[in-house]
């Protein structure tokens, strides 16, 4: 079930998609582009990244599991959780850098974008109308993102999905060339590795999904707001800088799995390990395993799966996570 964010060798794939799949993940009735701005952080800069958060429907199934608060404005309490998570994060990472004098005046502001819609009679027939792909569902999104004319090169645009059955899209990911922030055609990708590599038109910004419904009803709210931050990270991260921070191109080894408690036997994991800080099996920590990169050895920190009892998930990025997306801020030419 769980998308996996690289090939098992660290690298990123390509993907090219078409229109239909994306029904049953984001479908719905086309929406206008309203953006609207919740939060700044940092200093104030003339040139902000921007992190926009778009909600995807939610349908009744969903309303009815997360509770009917934020109906009005397509915004469940998972969606609004899951984007006060991501907002912690990002703050985070600049308390982190400017510590130490680095990044000192750049803004990350993070907004929420107007609801994503597709009409199905904008979709031709495909084998992939009941579960769309992970390539599909952020081609689509791209589309809708582009045709708002948001697209911009220091925004990473952040899709928050309900498709908990939908085992082709997992938790989320990325998709070339738009995995990460400054990247450009020809650049990797993140997850399945689906399509071919056709898909080269360079398009400018990250874009990303979290898929929000399957860790609402197959784990819980605290896997909902890490993998929300997961996510939303891929597209501060490259493979070039993970292995200079980590020692392994795979972003995932950036997490940390630490036991806790009296008794060393409750697992506390941090938000790039989610997915893939347990064994790769049903039920392994999440309920479901990520089918990308890691390597548990190479983990920033890993204490082993021996008489582990409860699998707890901290907010707190690792040390090696709030490196990592400080220098790939620092070295990124906008």
């Amino acid at each position: 079930m769980a998308g996996s964010d690289r090939g098992r060798d660290g690298s990123r794939r390509p993907r090219v998609v078409s229109r239909r799949e994306l029904l049953t993940a984001v479908g719905g009735a086309a929406a206008a582009s309203t953006v609207v701005p919740t939060t700044t952080t940092a200093t104030a800069s003339e040139s902000p990244v921007t992190v926009r958060i778009y909600p995807g429907p939610v349908p009744l199934h969903g309303w009815v599991h997360a509770g009917f608060e934020g109906m009005r404005s397509d915004w469940p309490a998972p969606y609004r959780d899951a984007m006060a998570a991501v907002e912690a994060s990002l703050d985070r990472v600049l308390e982190y850098a400017n510590a130490t004098s680095r990044l000192e005046g750049l803004e990350i502001r993070l907004e929420r974008g107007a609801p994503v819609r597709f009409p199905l009679s904008d979709a031709p027939l495909s084998s992939e109308a009941v579960v769309p792909s992970l390539s599909t569902v952020l081609a689509n999104f791209r589309e809708q993102v582009r045709e708002r004319s948001a697209l911009a090169e220091r925004t990473a645009h952040v899709l928050f999905c309900w498709s908990p059955l939908n085992f082709r899209v997992g938790y989320g990911g990325t998709l070339t060339p738009n995995a990460e922030l400054g990247s450009s055609a020809g650049d990797g990708d993140h997850e399945d590795g689906t399509g071919d590599d056709t898909a080269d038109e360079y398009v400018d910004g990250a874009l990303t999904v979290a898929n929000l419904g399957a860790t609402e009803i197959w784990d819980s709210r605290a896997v909902t707001r890490n993998m929300a931050i997961h996510e939303t990270l891929h597209t501060f991260l490259s493979p070039e800088v993970a292995d200079e921070v980590g020692g392994s191109v795979c972003d995932h080894n950036l997490g940390a799995a630490v036991r806790t408690g009296e008794d060393d036997r409750t697992m506390e994991v941090t938000p790039m390990a989610t997915a893939y800080a347990g064994p790769d099996e049903l039920g392994g920590g999440t309920r479901f395993h990520g089918r990308g990169c890691h390597n548990h050895d190479e983990f920033h920190h890993h204490d082993g799966l021996e008489n582990v009892d409860e699998w707890t998930y901290t907010t707190e990025l690792s040390q090696a996570t709030l490196e990592a997306v400080t220098r790939y801020l620092e070295r990124t030419s906008f």
